[in-house]
């Protein structure tokens, strides 16, 4: 029994591809008597017509590409025109002030150390540059006091 028209009409009722569309087996008379829109929207209902999901593309292969696209061979253009220098600037500044806030929040440091390392921010290269430097002056205050 061919049932290409109710595959074609199933199609366009519901927008999917011919190639979604699933016949039951057992149901295959009922559909080859389905002729109408509506018959077939009935037997969509009943279960007789299913309409499988859709099949996604795996992007896992993309991802590994993406990774690879990185090496000194595909740069073009300088460190700075990648990454220009005031952006380079403000991710470590905000960085750092962030991390003495926290600091200062916390009670590890008083508002004293605060204001004096917050002036002097720009002379450290990293959180683990200014974290050195706080233990250290705290190691000497302890020393004196």
């Amino acid at each position: 029994m061919k049932l290409d028209y109710q595959k074609r009409l199933v199609a366009s009722l519901y927008g999917v591809g011919v190639s979604r569309i699933r016949f039951d087996p057992e149901r295959l008379e009922e559909v080859g008597e389905a002729v109408t829109r509506r018959d077939i929207e009935r037997l969509v209902r009943s279960g007789a017509i299913t309409i499988l999901p859709k099949k996604g593309v795996s992007r896992a292969r993309a991802r590994t590409r993406k990774k690879k696209r990185k090496s000194p061979g595909r740069r073009k253009g300088g460190k700075y025109s990648r990454l220009p220098r005031k952006t380079r600037w403000i991710r470590r500044i905000r960085a750092l002030r962030r991390t003495l806030r926290e600091l200062r929040s916390s009670g590890k440091i008083d508002s004293k150390t605060y204001r004096y390392y917050y002036r002097r921010l720009a002379s450290f290269n990293s959180i683990a540059h200014l974290k050195s430097s706080l233990i250290r002056a705290m190691e000497e205050v302890r020393k004196i006091g």
